[in-house]
C-alpha cells in the first residue's frame, strides 16, 4: 500500500510544470561549516527562487492545473507569507483574481511582496490557524478557489520536485537530507521522492522546540494539535501537520530535530558566511538541525545536505538575530554576579574575568553592602571555556548565576538592569561619562586600573556591538566640585570621553 501510494505521487512530481516559473536551484557546498564539522555540507538554495521561497513550486502547481482542466476562478490563500507570495506569483502569471489572509503579525517585507504580485491582502488573527479558518470561511461564501499551503496533492507534489532536483544533481549520493517542517508539504514531497529512489538515504525533519508539530503527532502516532507556537520561525508556525503530509512522512522518516531561537539565530548567520545571503528563520532552521545531529551523533565523513527555504526576512529583525548568534553556538554565556559595595571590588571583578571577551556588561550601584552585575562573555570554543570560568570565579569568591539559557534574562532582564542609583549616592553626587575604546582584549581593564580605586563607580554599562571601537558608559560618586580632577584621571587612559551628567536621558531614568 506505501509503495503504490509513494508510486502515485512520484508520478504526480514528475508530471508538474513548475519550472514554467520556477528555476533548478543550485546546490552549494558550505565550505567553512564543511571544515569545523568534518562533513560535507551542502545547501539547497530555494532562497534564489523568484518569490525567495519554494512555496511558489507547489502553489504554481496547484493553481496551473485547475487552470488546464478550465477552472479559471479567482484563488484564495492563508498564509504566514510564503505560501502567500507562491499563490500570488502564480495568480498573476495565469491572469488570476487573488486574495490572500495573512495574520497580522506577518513580516512587512512579505506583506508588501504580495500586494506588489497584484493579489488583495487581508490581515486577520494572530496566527497562521486564525487566519485560515477565515480564508476557509470566505473561500466557502464565494467562488474563489481554496489554495492549501501545504495539505493538498497537488501542492506537495509541486514541493517534491526539489526532491528530484536532490537526485538529479548528485545522482543520489547524499547521506542525510534535512528539511524544515511547518505543515509538512516539503517535507513529505521532498522525502517521498528521495525514499522511492533510494531508501537508504535519511530524510529527518526540522522544527522549531516552539511549534514541533510533527515530533508530537510522530511521539502519538497520530496528530495533535498544539495549544500554541513560537512565532521567531514565522514561516513554519503551525499548530497541527498536515492531514496528507503526515499519511506519507509517518511512513518513513527517520527522526525529527528540534531547535531553539538561538540554535536558528547562529544558523542564519553560517548561511549568511557561507553564502553572503541572509535567510528567514525558517529559511535557516534546517541548517540548525543538521548541525545539532551532526554534533550530538559525532558524524565524520558524510555528505548532508539542509535545504535553505527562503530569505523573507524582515531587516529590523537582524538585531534580535544577531543578539542570539552566540548563544546558539554555546560561545557566550550570561551571568549574574554579586559583588561587594565598595572601591575597589568592581576593578577586582574585572581582573578576576581576565582578558577573557566581555561582551556586554551592566552595573548600577544598589544596595549599601553589594550590587549584582549582568555580565556576558564570548568564547571561542565553548562549552567547555564557561566550566573554566565559572570554575575560576567560585575559586575567587564569587557565587556567578548561569542565566545563558533564560528566556526571560535573554529577552527582557539585560535591557533593564539598572534604574537610579539610591539616596545617598545621590546625596554624594554622580558624574557620569561616556567613553570610547578600541574593541580589544585588555582594554577595559587597562581604563579601569589608570583610574585605580579613586572614585567609587556607581554605573557602568558595556555593550559589544561588532564595531571596532566599545562604548561605555560609566558613573562616578563624586561632586561636581570633583570634576575637574576626575576629568584629568580620565584624559589619562588616552581613550576619548565626553561628560555626561547634564544629559536628559541620563537625568530621565538614571539619575
Amino acid at each position: 500500500m506505501k509503495m503504490i501510494k509513494s508510486s502515485k505521487l512520484i508520478e504526480r512530481i514528475n508530471k508538474t510544470n513548475v519550472y514554467d516559473v520556477a528555476v533548478i536551484s543550485p546546490i552549494t557546498e558550505a565550505l567553512s561549516l564543511s571544515s569545523d564539522l568534518g562533513n560535507e555540507i551542502l545547501l539547497k538554495r530555494e532562497d534564489l527562487q523568484p518569490v525567495f521561497s519554494f512555496k511558489l513550486r507547489g502553489a504554481y502547481n496547484k493553481i496551473s492545473k485547475l487552470y488546464k482542466k478550465g477552472i479559471k476562478k479567482p484563488v484564495i490563500a492563508a498564509s504566514a507569507g510564503n505560501h502567500a507570495q507562491g499563490v500570488a506569483f502564480a495568480a498573476k502569471k495565469l491572469k488570476l483574481k487573488a486574495t490572500i489572509v495573512m495574520p497580522v503579525t506577518t513580516p512587512s517585507i512579505k506583506v508588501n511582496s504580495v500586494r506588489r504580485f497584484g493579489a488583495k491582502v487581508m490581515l486577520y488573527g494572530d496566527n497562521f490557524d486564525e487566519a485560515f479558518a477565515y480564508a476557509k470561511k470566505l473561500s466557502s461564501e464565494s467562488d474563489a478557489m481554496f489554495i492549501h499551503p501545504y495539505d493538498d496533492l497537488d501542492v506537495i507534489a509541486g514541493q517534491g520536485t526539489i526532491g528530484k532536483e536532490i537526485m538529479d544533481a548528485l545522482e543520489g549520493k547524499i547521506d542525510a537530507i534535512f528539511v524544515p517542517v511547518g505543515g509538512g508539504g516539503l517535507l513529505a514531497g521532498l522525502g517521498s521522492y528521495v525514499k522511492f529512489i533510494n531508501p537508504k538515504i535519511k530524510i529527518y525533519g526540522v522544527e522549531p522546540d516552539d511549534a514541533a508539530c510533527l515530533d508530537v503527532a510522530l511521539k502519538a502516532n497520530k496528530r495533535v494539535s498544539l495549544k500554541e507556537v513560537g512565532l521567531f520561525a514565522d514561516g513554519v508556525a503551525v499548530k497541527q501537520i498536515g492531514e496528507k503530509t503526515f499519511s506519507f512522512i509517518k511512513e518513513w522518516v527517520d527522526g525529527v530535530v528540534t531547535v531553539s531561537v538561538d540554535e536558528m539565530c547562529a544558523a542564519v548567520q553560517d548561511t549568511f558566511q557561507e553564502t553572503r545571503s541572509i535567510p528567514e528563520p525558517a529559511g535557516a532552521l534546517a541548517l540548525a538541525g543538521l548541525k545539532k545531529m551532526t554534533k550530538s551523533k559525532g558524524w565524520k565523513n558524510k555528505r548532508l545536505l539542509a535545504i535553505n527555504s527562503g530569505a523573507n526576512l524582515n531587516f529590523d529583525r537582524l538585531p534580535h538575530i544577531v543578539e542570539r548568534v552566540q548563544l546558539g553556538e554555546k560561545k557566550e554565556a550570561l551571568l549574574s554576579v554579586k559583588i561587594s559595595e565598595e572601591k575597589g571590588s568592581f576593578r577586582k571583578f574585572c581582573k578576576a574575568l581576565g582578558k577573557r571577551m566581555i561582551s556586554e556588561f551592566n552595573y548600577r550601584v544598589d544596595d549599601k553592602d553589594e550590587a549584582n552585575i549582568f555580565v556576558a562573555c564570548r568564547f571561542n570554543k565553548g562549552k567547555e571555556e564557561k566550566k573554566i570560568l565559572l570554575s575560576d570565579l567560585k575559586k575567587k569568591g564569587y557565587l556567578p548565576i548561569d542565566l545563558s539559557e533564560n528566556e526571560v534574562a535573554k529577552l527582557h532582564v539585560k535591557h533593564m538592569v539598572g534604574g537610579r542609583a539610591p539616596q545617598d549616592v545621590i546625596s554624594k553626587g554622580e558624574l557620569l561619562f561616556r567613553v570610547r575604546f578600541p574593541e580589544k582584549p585588555g582594554a577595559l581593564i587597562k581604563f579601569l586600573d589608570n583610574l585605580s580605586d579613586n572614585w567609587n563607580i556607581t554605573l557602568f554599562h558595556y555593550r559589544n556591538q561588532g564595531a571596532a571601537y566599545g562604548r561605555v558608559l560609566v558613573g562616578f560618586q563624586a561632586k561636581p566640585s570633583e570634576k575637574n580632577k576626575l576629568i584629568k584621571q580620565l584624559k589619562k587612559s588616552g581613550y576619548p570621553f565626553w561628560d555626561e551628567t547634564g544629559n536628559a536621558a541620563y537625568s530621565a531614568f538614571l539619575k
